[in-house]
């Protein structure tokens, strides 16, 4: 089940993004960069941010948070700024149905063009992205660690 998020789900959002962040920046960053007390808090306090905008939304499975999507809307674009899957969860179907409750919003409010920026060591989430028709950015290609990725969101079918 896919809801939007409340203020409820915060710990637990945090809690699953530090889980997620951990599989793909350890050995690449230092784990102050992404673990700890200080991150945690720091994180939780921009997922805040986000669920009162109401740009949040969860995934249930197993009968807890299986996974969170985050974007925030500007310039008539649409950055998706956080997907996360818990890693016991991968490979469930929960990134696909988070993404497309993503790309039904965005239809919806008549958004055309989605980007989002990637880890480049994260092979595993630009594999996912690269098969749902994400493609590098030709006009900003990296954003220092990151690669930048752009969609064309399609409009629904009639």
């Amino acid at each position: 089940m896919i809801r939007t998020a409340n203020s409820d789900d915060l710990d637990a959002i945090a809690a699953l993004h530090l889980e997620a962040r951990s599989t793909y920046y350890r050995g690449h960053l230092a784990d102050s960069e992404f673990a700890g007390p200080e991150e945690l808090a720091r994180s939780r306090d921009g997922w805040l941010r986000a669920v009162k905008r109401g740009d949040v939304l969860c995934a249930e499975g197993d009968g807890g948070l299986g996974g969170v999507a985050a974007y925030r809307r500007g310039d008539g674009a649409v950055t998706l700024t956080q997907l996360h899957v818990r890693p016991g969860h991968w490979r469930r179907g929960l990134g696909t149905a988070l993404h497309t409750a993503c790309l039904d919003v965005w239809r919806a409010e008549g958004i055309a063009t989605a980007r989002l920026l990637v880890f480049e060591k994260n092979e595993r989430a630009r594999a996912f992205y690269a098969a749902r028709g994400w493609i590098p950015d030709p006009d900003t290609p990296r954003s220092g660690t990151h690669l930048v990725l752009r969609l064309t969101v399609a409009p629904a079918a009639e």
